[in-house]
């Protein structure tokens, strides 16, 4: 949920509510910055507030759920509700909408990065103030606008929707085919946000790699000069725009295409984190073919063993399904043998789950639930395994680490994470006091640390 923006007297006030994904919450910021702009006030509460916001997700059931549960509260405290996000494009049983089904009292309802179509339901049930104006809006960037994340790190969305059509995703008939942002425009955020303070930039979308495929990698121009719309010279530009800033850049759901070959090379000069958020789903031949995944598992291995030669300091993240339709003892075996083979650095797991609309659940041989959820108890502990023992090897190394939180100017410690650690997927690092008593630690800025233990998915870590 937003902060509270500065009171203005008399100012029309929107509650609102961010659910889901890094993507949706760059819908929510780009919401809140127009709200903003037309001089509406924000508010963390449902009640005095004069309509709720709720941008919903609608990729599993439990975020269903969540978003059908928050839309529910909402109306109950409140009353007035629009209904925005993933979940607000999905059908119900009889091909109507599934959210007016379960709420028919909602004021409004619509699809994801719908920004235009939400401020216009605001306007007919809670008309704007006079006379708005942009510069003054609080808590923004700039161009960049208003962020719903702590003021030192940002999301920087490059694209919209995904060409794949991979059987158990319902995401591109909520979000549509990729549509990449003009190269100049994705820069021009980027600037403002690090002229602001950002000194951590997470770049997502559907589908990272595939940027600008949808426009030909045609030409676009950055500060007067040419640019090729294409990931490699994205993050090329990225990394040369955060340097003076000291600030980071990490890049998310990157597909394992012979194209990212070229961008590991900047990981390992330091122009941007080497750090890859790659989501396998599986290593299976057989499996990933009927998932419609667009590699193999082979090819995999191949491709990361390559990786980690060109940058040994490589961290990889990436997410699996287990239980998928037709999976086999043998094919969950070979998922957790790749998880050695591989290395993971940090994995996540999903038991399959049957998301109407997938073309998956028309797949012969549907797993029990209760052995789906075994196998992915299974893969855990074997991730787990290979993350900690990945982790003890750091033990004794020295660390640049983001601070993110710091008590009595950190005279007690506090949170950070390195480079291997995007915030609340991966770990962090738990500071201990300093020795020094000069010593301070500011949420936002960079500390050195020495690395003296783990403690389950974290580090702990003595600054200096």
């Amino acid at each position: 949920m937003s902060d509270t923006l500065a009171p203005v007297s008399g100012a029309p006030k929107v509650g609102f509510v961010s659910l889901g994904c890094p993507k949706a919450l760059t819908d929510s910021e780009l919401i809140l910055t127009q709200l903003s702009a037309e001089g509406y006030q924000t508010s963390k509460t449902f009640e005095g507030a004069d309509l709720v916001i709720v941008n919903t997700c609608g990729f599993i059931d439990d975020a269903v759920k969540e978003s059908l549960d928050t839309i529910g509260e909402a109306l109950a405290h409140n009353g007035k509700v629009i209904v925005t996000g993933c979940l607000g494009a999905k059908s119900g049983q009889d091909g109507g909408n599934l959210v007016r089904q379960m709420h028919p009292s909602v004021l409004a309802v619509t699809g994801p990065h719908a920004t235009q179509e939400v401020m216009d339901a605001v306007h007919q049930h809670c008309p704007k103030p006079h006379d708005p104006f942009v510069d003054l809006v609080p808590n923004a960037f700039g161009v960049a606008g208003i962020k719903l994340t702590p003021r030192h790190y940002a999301y920087l969305k490059i694209s919209e929707g995904c060409n794949h059509r991979c059987t158990f995703c319902i995401i591109p008939s909520m979000r549509g085919d990729l549509v990449s942002r003009p190269v100049g425009d994705v820069l021009k955020e980027a600037r403002a946000l690090f002229e602001g303070g950002v000194k951590e930039l997470l770049v997502v979308s559907q589908d990272t790699s595939a940027y600008g495929v949808d426009l030909k990698y045609r030409t676009g121009f950055w500060d007067g000069k040419p640019l090729r719309t294409r990931l490699l010279e994205l993050a090329q530009a990225l990394g040369e725009l955060a340097q003076p800033f000291g600030a980071w850049v990490r890049l998310h759901y990157v597909y394992p295409y012979p194209s990212v070959d070229e961008i590991v090379p900047l990981m390992a000069s330091g122009l941007i984190l080497p750090y890859l958020d790659v989501p396998f789903q599986h290593s299976h031949p057989d499996v990933l073919k009927r998932m419609k995944r667009p590699a193999s598992g082979e090819r995999n291995l191949e491709r990361i063993a390559q990786w980690r030669k060109d940058c040994p300091q490589l961290v990889i993240r990436s997410t699996f399904i287990a239980g998928f339709p037709g999976e086999t003892e043998a094919e969950f075996e070979h998922l957790l043998a790749f998880l050695h083979e591989a290395q993971i650095d940090r994995a996540g797991c999903f038991a399959y789950s049957a998301e109407e609309g997938a073309t998956a659940n028309q797949l012969p041989g549907m797993l029990p639930e209760a052995l789906r959820q075994e196998r992915r108890a299974r893969f855990m502990q074997v991730a787990e395994a290979v993350s900690a023992k990945k982790l003890e090897q750091r033990v004794g190394a020295t660390m640049q680490v983001l601070v993110d939180q710091a008590s009595s100017m950190g005279k007690k410690g506090g949170l950070a994470r390195s480079y291997a650690d995007a915030p609340e997927i991966d770990g962090v690092v738990r500071l201990l006091p300093p020795e020094k008593i000069s010593k301070t630690l500011k949420v936002g800025e960079f500390t050195k640390a020495r690395i003296v233990a783990t403690q389950g998915h974290d580090l702990v870590a003595q600054p200096f």
